[in-house]
This record gives structure tokens, C-alpha cells and sequence, in this order.
């Protein structure tokens, strides 16, 4: 971000503060490759880190977006406390997290970052939705289920284009607590709820899985978008949460395998940049989730792959086997005439590498995940990609544990879209219609 831009996002914060008004983050400058990203306009953002409320007793406590009440929850800073900063809510029982005030512009997409508190064990929650001030909610999507210790994103897309006030419920699990963070509300295309639809063989075509934004409040899901891939960067784990990429022939070419492995000098300032030596002696592969050969048509082209924005670690064996084998068979698909839509990602914490398991690397700036998942959707050659996907398009959904035991072949571990969604909490191919995702998003691939 350049340092005018993150000037005047402070300054935006402080007014807000100081006004208990909710605050929209001026929009990232936008490039050829950026229209995606521009579409999504911050109409709410609320990271936990003003106000102080430490009883579970109800009460309203004040914030920077505006005036909350917390109903058995309180705002959380203890070291079992899951949070991105220095605090977090922290819910009970039933108790819930509601807004006393209308946020205005809209929403199309909301994320919530949610884990357990301490060791507690899993429970669910909910998020409901008023237009009418407060008079009655209506739920959004689907019950969620915390059960990872560390931050995890949930993403609904709604249709609102008034005001509007948000209310999160603990639904079941009893005593156990869950923490709750970086509540973001966008309106626009990023989560495929209105807005302006990428065109052909845009990266990000089928839509945003976690509905992330180019706002370094929400570190824990940060928009990055690159010439030849997007993603969602997650400060506190080091790494992204997906990557998402369009593959063509054009995209295969000569240039050779470039093994630039760098910081990405992109992030933010004042993030950490894992290095190209980070991850040695680790007993994890510096594992692209873009592949470095799905990137051939040009050097740089090849080049972007090798940024450390663009790595997880990865258990050797799944890697250089079971992934690169899945790598292959995507390029295999494009060799046969067709394109494809793919994205990855990782959830999760701990997989086992050459040297055990390991929950942290690079002295615990990036998180080791358990899982590592992909879809690709493929299509034949054309144009006009998102409304020839239907029913009967192939989706191909893989999840594999990321350790040095898994099976070399990546068929064994298909599964279905919906079952991805259930485990990260994302909306994936959320800009297809509803229609068809259903059908798809359920279906395990057997080709």
C-alpha cells in the first residue's frame, strides 16, 4: 500500500473513533488487473481493539464502528484468547454480539474471523441481519462450527443495499467460548453478491471465498491482487489463506523454472516478510499454491509464482507427489482443450514434515496447516466462462492432510465442495448462480 494511502486510512480510523461513526477505508488505487478489488467498498470494519468490557454481564460497551451490546461476552486479551491484536470478543452459553447503531452503503459480503477460546471444545454460532433498526433479524447463511484453536474466516454473501445492523449468536456448545474478530462488510463483487462480474479469465472469476478486502484492518484476510493470481493473505499465519488463478494454454509456454524464492516487499509496511530461507531446516517444502509450471508464457510470469506471499509449508511428500501430481493432471485438462478455474488454500494448524510435526515455523511468524485443499472447475475452451458453467460442469475438490505419510495419488482424497466450505467457512464459487452451485458444490468428482 503506498504510505498516502495508509495515511489517510489512520486518519479515516481516528475520525471514527472519535465520532463512533462507521468508517470507509478509501478504495486501492486501481490498475488494469485490480477492477475486481475496486468494486468492494469497506462499509463496516471492527477489529475489537478500543473499548473495555470485562464481565460477561450484559451491557454496551463502545468500539470504533459504534456502540455494541455483548450479552454473556465480554472483550477478551488473555493469552488463550484467539485474536489477531491485542483483543477479541469472547462469547458463552447463548450470548450474542449485537450492534445498537444502522451501518450505511450496503453489504454484499461479510467475514468474521471465529475460533474456540483456550481448549475449550467446539461450538456453533450464527450471524443475523436487521434492515429495519434493530425491529427484527433475519439469519444469513448457514450455522457456523468454531473447533480450531486459531483464527479462522467465515464469509457470507448477502443482499443489502440500505442500512443495516449486524448481530452474532452463540447457538449451541453450551459452557465452551468462542472468540470472535475482524468483522468486515464490503459492498460490491468481491463475494459475488452484486456488483460489477470479472470478465473472462479473470483470477478471481468464480468469486472471493473469504470476501476479503484490500484493508490492513482486516489483517487476517487481506487482498492481494497480483498479474497472474489473487489471494487472501493472512498476517498472523504468514501466509495465504487462498489463492485463486485462471489456467489456459496461453498461460503455458518455454520459460524455464525462474527459482527466484522471495519476500514479498508488497505486504504492508510493518508486516513480517517471510524470506526464501524461512522455511530451511524446517522439514517443510516452501509449497506454491499457484504452481511455478502453471505459469510458463513469460519470465516474469514465472517469476510471481516464487513470492513467499504465495507459499505454504508444505510436508515434502504432499508436495512433491500428491500436489505435483494434481498439478500435472490440471495441465493435462488444459492440454486437452479445456481451461480452467482453480483455487487453494490451507486451514488448519500443525502437519507433520520430514523432520515431525510442527505447528509454527520462522520462529512462529508462519503457521504450519493440517490441511491443504483445491477445486478446479473445468470448462472447454470458449468465451463467456461464468454462464457456461452449469450443472453438468466438471468440479474437481481435493483435501488432503499435510503430512509426509499422504498417498501419492490425489484421487484418494476427492471430496465435495460443500465439505470445504464446512471446514474453512469460506463461499466458494460464489459468483455462479445459486442454482448451479447447489449441484455442483455437492457432487464428489469419480472421472
Amino acid at each position: 500500500m503506498k504510505i498516502q494511502a495508509r495515511y489517510a486510512i489512520l486518519l479515516a480510523m481516528l475520525f471514527a473513533a472519535c465520532s463512533k461513526e462507521p468508517v470507509t477505508p478509501p478504495l486501492q488505487p486501481m490498475t488494469a488487473n485490480t477492477a475486481n478489488s475496486a468494486a468492494n467498498v469497506v462499509t463496516l470494519s471492527e477489529t475489537f481493539e478500543s473499548g473495555t468490557k470485562g464481565a460477561y454481564a450484559s451491557g454496551n460497551v463502545t468500539l470504533s464502528s459504534g456502540s455494541w451490546n455483548m450479552n454473556d461476552a465480554l472483550i477478551g486479551n488473555l493469552a488463550a484468547d484467539a485474536k489477531s491484536g491485542a483483543q477479541s470478543v469472547r462469547i458463552r452459553n447463548t450470548g450474542s454480539i449485537t450492534m445498537n447503531f444502522d451501518a450505511s452503503g450496503g453489504a454484499n459480503t461479510i467475514s468474521i474471523s471465529h475460533a474456540v477460546y483456550g481448549s475449550d471444545g467446539s461450538s456453533t454460532w450464527q450471524l443475523w441481519i436487521s434492515t429495519n433498526g434493530g425491529s427484527s433479524y433475519t439469519q444469513a447463511g448457514s450455522t457456523i462450527t468454531s473447533s480450531s484453536t486459531s483464527l479462522q474466516t467465515a464469509s457470507f454473501t448477502v443482499s443489502v443495499s440500505g442500512s443495516f445492523r449486524l448481530s452474532i449468536r452463540k447457538a449451541s456448545g453450551g459452557s465452551n467460548r468462542i472468540n470472535i474478530d475482524n468483522i468486515s462488510v464490503s459492498s460490491g463483487s468481491g463475494g459475488g453478491g452484486g456488483g460489477t462480474t470479472p470478465g473472462d479469465n479473470d483470477n478471481m472469476l468464480l468469486g472471493n471465498p473469504s470476501g476479503a478486502v484490500a484493508n490492513t484492518f482486516i489483517p487476517a484476510n487481506y487482498l492481494m491482487v497480483k498479474t497472474y493470481y489473487t489471494l487472501s493473505y493472512n498476517r498472523d499465519r504468514g501466509g495465504p489463506n487462498w489463492v485463486s488463478w485462471h489456467l489456459a494454454s496461453s498461460d503455458m509456454g518455454s520459460a524455464d523454472r525462474q527459482d527466484d524464492f522471495r519476500a514479498d516487499n508488497t505486504l504492508p509496511s510493518g508486516w513480517y516478510q517471510a524470506g526464501s530461507s524461512s522455511f530451511s531446516g524446517s522439514g517443510f517444502d516452501r509449497g506454491h499454491n499457484c504452481p511455478s509450471a502453471d505459469r510458463t508464457s513469460s519470465v516474469s510470469a514465472n517469476s510471481s509464482t516464487f513470492l513467499m506471499s504465495n507459499m505454504i509449508p508444505q510436508a515434502p511428500n504432499n508436495n512433491q507427489q500428491t500436489w505435483n501430481n494434481l498439478e500435472g493432471y490440471g495441465r493435462s485438462l488444459v492440454s486437452s482443450g479445456n481451461e480452467v478455474y482453480i483455487i487453494m488454500g490451507s486451514y488448519g494448524v500443525g502437519g507433520t514434515g520430514s523432520n515431525g510435526t510442527a505447528t509454527t515455523i520462522d520462529n512462529g511468524h508462519v503457521t504450519v496447516p493440517s490441511n491443504v485443499w483445491k477445486v478446479l472447475v473445468v470448462i472447454p475452451n470458449g468465451s463467456g466462462d461464468l454462464a457456461r458453467i452449469s450443472s453438468s460442469t466438471r468440479v474437481i475438490a481435493v483435501n488432503t492432510p499435510n503430512v509426509n505419510t499422504v498417498s501419492s495419488d490425489w484421487k484418494q482424497y476427492r471430496t465435495s465442495v460443500d465439505a470445504i466450505e464446512n471446514a474453512t467457512g469460506y463461499d466458494l464459487l460464489s459468483n455462479v448462480p445459486a442454482a448451479v452451485q447447489q449441484v455442483i458444490e455437492a457432487k464428489v468428482d469419480n472421472q
